[in-house]
């Protein structure tokens, strides 16, 4: 058979996770003839693969959310003020069987090659066992959708000896689905991010012994996680629609039912000062950085809120060398805040130590441990919280090739650029959800996806309405969103130090500031370009 004999898909969809089961179920209610691809057995995307100990949305459980279905939104009923995994992905579970969506998906499968055609205006595509390479099947799509998400493309540190290690190592971006069980072992975590902070409780309440490695310290505030609070969660449910509608136009599309930003921390005295950051310090969550409107955008507003916290960290962990070792030298949200449930307490734990690696790197794995300060470590086992290879990495781990064969990587050798956050130059119909110059992981990720698919959807739509083939962005438009994404960013105070947000986590990445910053403007800019035409972008009738 030869490819223009195959039969043509309206599109595929990679990932299923919120973000593809939404995007499969627009697409299939348009009447199109569609498939999925998911590496997991299972639909849930992150909430799939990341199952280490404490594992929770930092975003309420009554937002983080899909809007998309009146019904939905009543019938299901969160437990928690922060859902945990195991909820998150029952809620995933639901909405695939709520809407027949496993139909529609072949799991355990990856996508290894899409290469534009443009003589038959189609992607020709190559998909696998996830493991076993070998024996590809071929499948032809007028729309190529990457669904696979900004923070699924683990980040496993190239250590010297790390095939020499005898012991058992976990990333926590890939736990096993049975869990494991720490007791009695000595353990060590590499990493002291956002998964880091989550597991590190827990890990220690079970292991013999824990050891931190720390790079970089992060700023973390209480999460003050609970029940849910039945009348509030009954409250905002009788008035779900303006609810959302007012979260839609948060910066990050969350968050309406917090007390909004109030003035100046650098005018405000110091007993107003103290008192509202102790209130939202209690309150708990990202609320704390709504304390003051400038914590964001000053370096000396941010130091107010820097040090209110390095003041936290002091009068919880015990051992002053400790708490100062955990006590971070950066602007203060300049990576992703975490919100945690008794992290610098754990520290106080006599079978917890915290060890510096900033100045010391770790050297080596070795057969039973590491070599890290100027000590060597006997661990049972290893957990990697090293993070991921964000936003890019799971859409460049797979050869994806556009007009004149032009690969991805190599369009984005200097970083990534896309018009949108959704679509590339040079590689007709092919929509990057959520993807970089999107405001994606400074948002909702639900609300975020939910918004991307529609928007595709109504692409698509139009495309068909209107006899044509394909679409793409012009270059000048791509050039000029890049440089809108940047000029925005550098107004904050986003860029100030090296998160994963730039790439800094990845080496040899480009340093480039990946997401966009403020989801109602760009939310006001799709809608402009849409009544506009698809302005920015160029479109081809069918060559045939």
């Amino acid at each position: 058979m030869t490819p223009a004999d195959r039969p043509l898909l309206d599109a595929v969809v990679v990932g299923a996770g919120f973000s593809g089961m939404y995007m499969l179920h627009r697409l299939r209610s348009r009447g199109l003839q569609v498939a999925g691809i998911e590496r997991g057995d299972d639909v849930g995307g992150t909430w799939y693969w990341n199952r280490y100990p404490g594992c929770r949305c930092d975003v309420e459980s009554i937002e983080y959310s899909y809007q998309f279905d009146a019904e939905l939104e009543q019938e299901w009923i969160w437990q928690e003020r922060y859902a945990s995994q195991p909820e998150i992905l029952s809620y995933a579970q639901h909405v695939a069987e709520r809407f027949q969506l496993r139909a529609l998906i072949q799991f355990q499968r990856q996508l290894l090659r899409a290469h534009w055609d443009d003589a038959e205006q189609c992607w020709q595509l190559a998909i696998a066992p996830s493991d076993d390479a070998r024996h590809p099947q071929p499948l032809r799509a007028r729309f190529l959708i990457m669904a696979t998400g900004c923070l699924s493309a683990a980040n496993m540190p190239a250590f010297e000896g790390r095939n020499d290690y005898q012991g058992k190592t976990y990333h926590t971006g890939a736990w096993p689905q049975e869990g494991v069980d720490f007791t009695g072992q000595a353990v060590g975590v590499i990493g002291t991010g956002s998964s880091a902070i989550q597991s590190i409780p827990h890990i220690a309440a079970q292991a013999q012994s824990l050891t931190v490695f720390q790079r970089t310290a992060n700023y973390s505030v209480p999460a003050r996680n609970r029940p849910a609070d039945k009348a509030e969660v009954a409250r905002i449910k009788a008035s779900y629609p303006s609810f959302r509608q007012s979260n839609r136009q948060q910066f990050a599309a969350f968050g309406a039912h917090y007390p909004q930003p109030g003035g100046s921390v650098l005018e405000a005295d110091s007993q107003t000062r103290q008192a509202r950051f102790e209130a939202h310090w209690e309150h708990g969550g990202f609320m704390f950085g709504r304390a003051f409107n400038d914590l964001g955008a000053s370096l000396e507003a941010n130091e107010h809120a820097a040090e209110f916290v390095r003041s936290k960290i002091r009068s919880i962990v015990q051992d002053p060398k400790t708490a100062e070792r955990l006590c971070p030298d950066t602007v203060f949200g300049c990576k992703r805040v975490c919100a945690d449930t008794g992290y610098f307490e754990t520290y106080n734990r006599p079978n917890v130590e915290l060890v510096s690696v900033r100045e010391q790197p770790i050297e080596r794995l070795t057969r039973s441990g590491l070599i890290a300060a100027g000590r060597t470590f006997e661990l049972d086992a290893i957990v990697f919280a090293t993070g991921f290879d964000a936003m890019t990495g799971s859409l460049l781990r797979c050869d994806i090739r556009g007009q004149g064969g032009q690969p991805l990587a190599a369009a984005w050798q200097e970083g990534p650029r896309t018009y949108l956050g959704l679509m590339v130059q040079g590689f007709p119909n092919l929509f990057t959800m959520t993807g970089p110059g999107s405001p994606s992981v400074l948002a909702n990720m639900i609300t975020a996806g939910e918004q991307h698919a529609e928007f595709i959807d109504a692409c698509i739509g139009w495309l068909d309405q209107h006899s044509k083939a394909t679409i793409e962005p012009e270059p000048e438009a791509q050039d000029a969103w890049v440089r809108q994404v940047n000029t925005l960013a550098n107004g904050t105070l986003f860029p100030t130090c090296n998160s994963w947000y730039l790439g800094a986590n990845v080496p040899g990445k480009p340093r480039v500031f990946m997401p966009y910053p403020g989801f109602p403007g760009y939310s006001s800019t799709l809608a402009d370009i849409v009544a506009d035409g698809y302005r920015g972008f160029r479109t081809r009738p069918a060559s045939r």
